[in-house]
């Protein structure tokens, strides 16, 4: 009997019933740690684009592309937090005047 490619790749099945299914595993180094905004993404992808999920997941993909989706919404909102904080009159003088007003604006914006 021929191997597959799966199985020329190194890649092993377990029977399940009548059925031979891949293990299929995670690389270590593929599963980091991800913020708000990849875990929203995971939901997303899981629920309006499974089919793009499930590629990204079994080409291990998926958690570098969440990390990358985090990383990029995280400077995103660093920034319009500075641009509001500078819109508001927000400063460091500010802070070290009146930290409650400091405070008040900053939980504003």
């Amino acid at each position: 009997m021929q191997k597959s490619f799966y199985e020329q790749g190194g890649g092993t099945y377990t029977q399940v019933g009548d059925y031979l299914l891949p293990d299929l595993v995670i690389e270590e180094s593929e599963q980091q740690s991800i913020g708000k905004y990849g875990r929203m993404r995971k939901q997303y992808l899981k629920e309006h684009r499974p089919v793009l999920y499930s590629n990204l997941l079994t080409a291990g993909k998926l958690y570098r592309h969440l990390a990358e989706i985090d990383e990029a919404c995280e400077k995103r909102m660093d920034l319009l937090i500075r641009r509001m904080a500078k819109q508001e009159g927000v400063t460091e003088a500010l802070k070290a005047a009146d930290q409650m007003e400091w405070v008040r604006r900053m939980s504003a914006t």
